[in-house]
């Protein structure tokens, strides 16, 4: 009730600022907190799992309320791993210990409620009510309705890893000053890096994989970039100027071509001005068009990359053109990698637990990928995973070879795994 009164006051009065809202963290607040912290994730430095922390909740939350309160809480060092990407490079992905994950949650629940109002429709990165297939089928709309013909692909260099703090808490500053709530972000940027034993204190950026670097990211590029483009870019614009963003994932729409150069220009400047740097290789204008009625063989003018799906024009059986997306070839063969190599390394497993992995990681791929249009490519994922099964399977001896037959008749038929399907129709 308390939250949904300040989301209510923050709504009604933008230019509110709220500075009396760190009181709302009590224990029955942490609980609501521990109760949507994820459960599942790694444990951070200091090893402490979520099952062990709820071994003794109620004193561990009535210990942890009174550290907040007598401001006595100290934030640990955020554990750093790193994770490849689809060019071959790696991201540092952060983690938190279990008990900072609760007080983030909790600082991050009184963010949303403020920040919330503010938000324009079109950013979908980690909101409750928006999602990735949101954004596509947003893009797919404009393209389709808008007759929005020209992409920027703008691309943020290192986003989460030069986050400037300054302007960050000067963002913040002008929705919440409340003293609680900004030592404790700052706590969290202060409290520095453990890697490989070795612990560094960064000047700038968020660790990614905290629970309050979302809405910090969000808050932002709100004021960076969505204000920027509603209230001053595209009242200037002479056609039609939308935006589709995703986290620091966005891509900019124009009528007009002379009005995407227009932006193109400004944009490095403006994220130059905030720390931020596009990167001047990977933020290309692209044309977007549908080819000509009169030729309906012919390709379409360009394909442009978002969230994971290829977006380019196609004709339906009856002759028309639409848009239609499919798999990104990057994710496609990094994905079909990973099955080959999970086979391999796993094949002496038990065959039941080889058969419950498979179907979580098809069924993960189906959930995302499994979006109108793409069938082909989630059947290709299908038939290459049964392949990379029966291969492995068939080299766990040397005492008998199983071919293709052997393995539909005593794996397949009696294991089947999970066949491809379209989950979202949007």
């Amino acid at each position: 009730m308390k939250l949904q009164s300040i989301a209510q006051q923050a709504k009604h009065s933008p230019a509110m600022v709220f500075n009396n809202v760190c009181h709302l963290i009590d224990r029955e607040f942490l609980r609501e907190a521990y109760h949507q912290t994820h459960k599942s994730s790694a444990p951070g430095m200091d090893q402490v799992t979520a099952q062990q922390y709820a071994e003794n909740l109620d004193e561990n939350l009535r210990e942890l309320h009174e550290r907040l309160r007598d401001n006595r809480y100290v934030a640990p060092p955020v554990e750093r791993v790193w994770i490849e990407k689809e060019d071959g490079k790696k991201r540092p992905i952060g983690k938190p210990c279990f008990e900072d994950k609760i007080v983030q949650r909790a600082v991050v629940m009184i963010l949303e409620a403020i920040f919330e109002p503010d938000f324009q429709a079109f950013s979908h990165g980690f909101r409750k009510g928006h999602s990735q297939h949101q954004a596509l089928h947003e893009l797919r709309e404009q393209c389709r309705k808008l007759n929005i013909t020209w992409r920027v692909d703008a691309d943020v260099s290192g986003f989460f890893d030069t986050l400037d703090w300054g302007h960050l808490r000067a963002f913040i500053q002008q929705r919440v000053k409340d003293g609680g709530i900004l030592r404790l972000i700052g706590k969290w940027l202060h409290a520095g890096v453990l890697e490989a034993g070795a612990l560094s204190y960064p000047d700038k950026g968020t660790p990614q994989g905290g629970v309050v670097s979302p809405i910090l990211a969000n808050v932002f590029l709100h004021y960076v970039l969505d204000e920027w483009l509603v209230k001053e870019v595209q009242p200037r614009m002479q056609g039609r100027c939308v935006v589709t963003r995703f986290a620091d994932d966005f891509i900019l729409g124009f009528a007009l071509e002379a009005d995407a150069h227009r932006v193109m220009d400004v944009l490095p400047k403006r994220f130059h001005r905030f720390g931020l740097t596009i990167h001047p290789e990977k933020t290309v204008l692209r044309a977007f068009q549908r080819p000509p009625s009169r030729a309906p063989s012919a390709r379409g003018k360009g394909t442009f990359d978002f969230l994971g799906c290829t977006h380019y024009w196609a004709t339906t059986r009856r002759g028309y053109w639409v848009i239609k997306r499919k798999t990104v070839g990057k994710r496609l063969r990094r994905f079909m990698k990973g099955i080959w190599t999970w086979c391999r390394e796993n094949r002496h497993a038990p065959l039941h637990e080889q058969y419950r992995a498979l179907c979580a990681k098809l069924r993960g791929h189906y959930q995302y990928y499994g979006i109108r249009g793409n069938f082909k490519m989630l059947e290709a994922v299908f038939e290459y995973t049964e392949r990379a099964w029966q291969y492995w399977l068939s080299r766990r001896s040397y005492k008998g070879h199983l071919n293709w037959q052997k393995f539909v008749d005593s794996v397949h038929r009696k294991l089947p795994l999970p066949k491809p399907r379209i989950i979202h129709h949007i």
